[in-house]
């Protein structure tokens, strides 16, 4: 049943609608409001048999998670922006020891200077972490991926980010469907770990391997994220049978039969790219979408089929790689080599800058005419930027 709720508070309720034996804590906006939802439920007793830990960094909650899935608990986390950067030697062990934990990104820009609002550098930060990343474009989405990817996640035993936009999605309030538990339950069985340290039969996990052995094991977390490409469309549609809606998966059209021209996009964006498509279809111009449900592992025989009948490709990212360019456009260009489709990458929304269907019109209308760069900042206050870097020592009078 469809419910008023904030965002933040419809995710904590299906997390722990997934039975998580062990949440791991520490707050950092805008995250902070799953969490606390999350202790009040342990507290108050409807969220049990679970241990909430409140622990003191995000470092420790992460290596918590890693600790409590390995002896064979379904483990959860959330965290954003720095907290992400302060907990990713132990995101990257979490990986490398095939540990199926569920972490919810609140996508938060990194400083410094210092930003709490929205954008995607902390999760694209970490998308060579050997994570599953997926990325929820609404509140409704947000609650279906989580369902998900704890199946997807201990069935491939790999760990999955589900992300979602800081503030723009976690601090909405909105109509949102919480499935009850015996749906949630007949969905997601219980976790039955394939193996698990036990202090009866003693093992170690985790310890130094050397040059001859070190290939193999970073080979088979891109052999499972291989592996993850059609298990991920594969749970999308038994959880679209189950609940009658079509969440999650590897890519999503919008108005694509007939477009010459696509944006491409991750996340909440979709909502201002999808208006503007309907603006432009209105006026006769075949203007679509394509959104990226899955960036890792990276669907690219997916985005080179939706993209089969483009004439021109628009990215618009949330984040970029600093001195080279757009993160996801370079996946776009890979799925799209050999077929000559330009590909043009716009950064957008960075530090929670508004992204707007009325910004992104004229950027398309370039597109359209031949002159759009191949990389655009948009909304970029060049003449600030032009003034500080003529300060510089070795500027170019």
């Amino acid at each position: 049943m469809r419910r008023q709720l904030e965002g933040s508070r419809a995710v904590a309720e299906t997390v722990a609608r997934c039975r998580p034996q062990v949440v791991a804590a520490y707050p950092i906006s805008p995250q902070t409001h799953i969490v606390e939802a999350l202790a009040g439920l342990v507290a108050s007793g409807a969220l049990r048999p679970c241990e909430f830990l409140n622990v003191e960094s995000e470092f420790a909650a992460m290596s918590v998670a890693i600790g409590a899935t390995a002896t064979g608990s379904r483990s959860y986390t959330a965290t954003a922006s720095q907290g992400l950067l302060f907990m990713a030697e132990a995101v990257y062990n979490a990986s490398g020891l095939g540990l199926p934990i569920v972490m919810t990104i609140a996508n938060r820009a990194i400083g410094a200077p210092i930003n709490i609002w929205n954008d995607h550098s902390d999760s694209m930060s970490q998308r060579d972490s050997g994570w599953i990343q997926l990325y929820a474009e609404s509140n409704q989405e947000a609650v279906d991926l989580h369902m998900q990817a704890f199946r997807l996640a201990e069935q491939v035993e790999l760990p999955v980010m589900v992300c979602m936009d800081g503030f723009v999605l976690t601090h909405a309030v909105e109509p949102i469907d919480v499935p009850e538990q015996e749906a949630v339950d007949a969905f997601l069985p219980p976790y039955a770990p394939r193996q698990r340290l036990d202090p009866a039969d003693p093992v170690t996990i985790g310890a130094m391997v050397g040059p001859d052995a070190f290939m193999e094991v970073r080979y088979l977390m891109h052999a499972k994220q291989r592996l993850a490409l059609d298990l991920i469309p594969r749970i999308a549609g038994e959880f679209a049978a189950t609940f009658g809606r079509d969440s999650g998966g590897l890519v999503r059209g919008y108005r694509l039969d007939d477009a010459e021209t696509v944006v491409v996009a991750l996340g909440s964006v979709l909502g201002s790219i999808e208006d503007l498509v309907d603006a432009r279809r209105a006026r006769g111009e075949r203007l679509g979408a394509l959104a990226i449900r899955c960036f890792r592992p990276a669907p690219l025989e997916q985005i080179r089929s939706a993209l089969a009948g483009a004439s021109r490709v628009v990215v618009v990212e949330k984040a970029f790689a600093v001195g080279a360019g757009g993160i996801v456009g370079q996946d776009v260009r890979l799925a799209l080599h050999g077929t000559g489709v330009p590909v043009h990458d716009v950064i957008a929304g960075l530090g929670g800058r508004p992204v707007t269907a009325e910004a992104l019109d004229p950027v398309i209308t370039r597109a359209w005419t031949g002159e759009l760069a191949e990389l655009t900042f948009l909304d970029l206050r060049r003449d600030v930027a032009e003034r500080e870097l003529a300060r510089l020592p070795g500027a170019i009078a």
